[in-house]
């Protein structure tokens, strides 16, 4: 799933962030947590599960802005600034055990 595509911010109060694929199909996903590395900010994403569904995957979305200022999610390409993102989410998982 291309995760750089277009995004809804209207339940963003609410800790949802709703994602576009390239077939134009939409998927929610709940604002984990946010995370500063570098300078740069970052979202943790969980898919919203159905209720039979058990899941501990979680995507890492770099937050920019668009023209109009509005925040806007990017995919991470490159691989060092995700693994140093990664790594930082872990740590903070890990000093929450």
């Amino acid at each position: 799933m291309e995760k750089n595509n277009n995004h809804e911010h209207d339940n963003e109060e609410l800790g949802i962030v709703t994602l576009v694929d390239e077939e134009g199909k939409e998927h929610e996903f709940a604002l984990v947590d946010s995370i500063e590395v570098e300078g740069e900010q970052y979202a943790i994403l969980s898919p919203m599960e159905e209720e039979d569904e058990e899941s501990d995957e979680a995507i890492i979305l770099k937050i920019g802005k668009d023209e109009n200022g509005e925040d806007i999610l990017y995919d991470i390409e490159n691989d060092e600034e995700w693994e140093k993102v990664a790594d930082a989410w872990q740590e903070m998982i890990e000093d929450d055990e």
